[in-house]
């Protein structure tokens, strides 16, 4: 799934004893994903979830699609050109 940024404020001194008492930054954010993703579960109905679950899935099954023309298109490409 696409990620986004989440924005919030904070303390300044606060967030400083956080990060002196944490051993790095990536276990803050993975509490804090963490967190994020037991609010969603709580918050969001479970046929909600599911049926963005399996929207992910079908982007991430569905194959890539070509923009550029084949040759069967009748539309000649680059390397198709009687100039060689």
């Amino acid at each position: 799934m696409k990620k986004t940024n989440v924005q919030i404020s904070f303390e300044a001194e606060k967030l400083r004893a956080i990060h002196q008492y944490m051993k790095d930054e990536t276990e803050l954010q993975a509490e804090l994903d963490t967190l994020l993703q037991t609010l969603y579960e709580k918050h969001v109905p479970a046929p909600v979830r599911e049926y963005i679950e399996s929207r992910d899935k079908s982007v991430t099954d569905a194959p890539m699609r070509s923009t550029r023309p084949t040759a069967s298109s009748g539309q000649s490409s680059p390397d198709t050109d009687s100039e060689k």
